[in-house]
């Protein structure tokens, strides 16, 4: 499947190359928003003035504290810049994208992060249903076990992207919104927020409106933390997944096996979510590499890289779920195999640590 990889990208990553008259449009559309001056206050602009209105009418805010709130906000013309996607795209490639993601840093720190929260993680896998090591992968590939959530202050990021980026204002306007509901919920100052350059929080990376949505207080603490405390990340990725359905013990994916006559193409247009019964990938010549019929209903999922042959899995439910987080099979792959590393790798010590604990029994008696 070809998704965008960054789910709040504006614009397709698969565009065709633009005639000449459209690149120096969008260029001179980059430099416009970039451009938007950073003194101006968000508060005393017409569009602002509306969204204060919405929040006064339909949610009873008092619109001078919203209004004082907003004054403060900055625009962040670096938000616009990395949210804005390329002029000029280069060739996907998986083998690249997997590397950022499937390397020492995020299993060695996976391993560790397992351990030092293994009982909330058990719990979390107990009563959502979602593997340990599924949960592990997610906050690995978000952000690094919590080292890098972002610094961008979320208040102005979303001011930014809200009234000062065209192509997704509706979105971030929502976000927004939701920040404010989410401040008053927790009882939190809005400018007290701080994650990603989209306005992703903590651990999770979780938008304002999948706080308030799926974030559960998992440790019991009577607030949500997502900030200094993992083990309500790992409730919430849990919970998440959960409510989008994810099946307990089912596969997520697994590599597929093409006939030269097959058309993977048709079959990847098919769509994301799991749609190709066993008995017609069959027909079409597409098997497990052990050359058994799909375990379930599925998607055929194509991983590109230039200059090498394409890789080819099936997706199941589980591995659908997994692209409602982000919306790119890139993204889901990565996860996916970062989970098996780890989970092998555990097994690994786990073996190596009984092992070496009879030995030592042994030599005591």
């Amino acid at each position: 499947m070809k998704f965008h990889q960054n789910p709040v990208s504006p614009l397709s990553i698969r565009q065709a190359r633009k005639p000449l008259w459209r690149a120096i449009a969008s260029l001179l559309l980059i430099g416009l928003l970039q451009a938007a001056p950073a003194s101006a206050s968000f508060a005393e602009r017409q569009d602002v003035r509306d969204f204060i209105d919405t929040l006064t009418t339909q949610h009873g805010f008092d619109a001078e504290v919203i209004s004082a709130v907003l004054s403060r906000a900055q625009h962040e013309a670096e938000v616009i810049r990395l949210i804005t996607p390329p002029t000029r795209k280069g060739a996907r490639s998986w083998r690249n994208y997997r590397a950022r993601f499937l390397d020492r840093t995020r299993i060695d720190g996976g391993i560790t992060f397992w351990e030092e929260n293994a009982v909330d993680l058990e719990r979390a896998s107990r009563q959502f249903g979602v593997p340990a090591e599924i949960i592990v992968a997610i906050i690995g590939v978000e952000t690094v076990y919590g080292r890098h959530t972002g610094n961008f202050e979320t208040l102005s990021a979303l001011a930014t992207l809200a009234f000062d980026y065209p192509p997704r204002a509706e979105l971030f306007r929502r976000e927004l919104e939701a920040l404010f509901l989410l401040a008053r919920e927790q009882q939190r100052d809005p400018t007290d927020y701080s994650g990603s350059f989209a306005g992703a929080l903590g651990y999770p990376q979780f938008l304002p409106s999948s706080v308030r949505a799926y974030a559960v207080d998992f440790d019991g603490s009577g607030r949500i933390d997502f900030d200094t405390n993992p083990i309500d990340a790992i409730g919430s990725v849990a919970n998440y997944l959960h409510v989008h359905g994810w099946q307990a013990e089912a596969p997520v994916a697994e590599r597929a096996r093409i006939a030269t006559a097959t058309d993977a193409a048709a079959l990847v247009a098919a769509g994301i979510e799991p749609a190709l019964d066993p008995e017609r990938l069959l027909q079409a010549g597409v098997t497990t590499l052990r050359g058994d019929p799909a375990a379930d209903r599925a998607t055929l999922v194509d991983l590109e890289t230039p200059g090498a042959q394409t890789e080819y899995w099936l997706g199941y439910r589980n591995f659908y779920v997994i692209t409602r987080y982000n919306r790119s099979s890139f993204y889901a792959m990565s996860v996916f195999e970062l989970a098996e590393a780890l989970r092998q790798r555990r097994q690994v010590d786990t073996l190596r640590a009984d092992a070496l604990r009879n030995k030592a029994e042994i030599a005591q008696d």
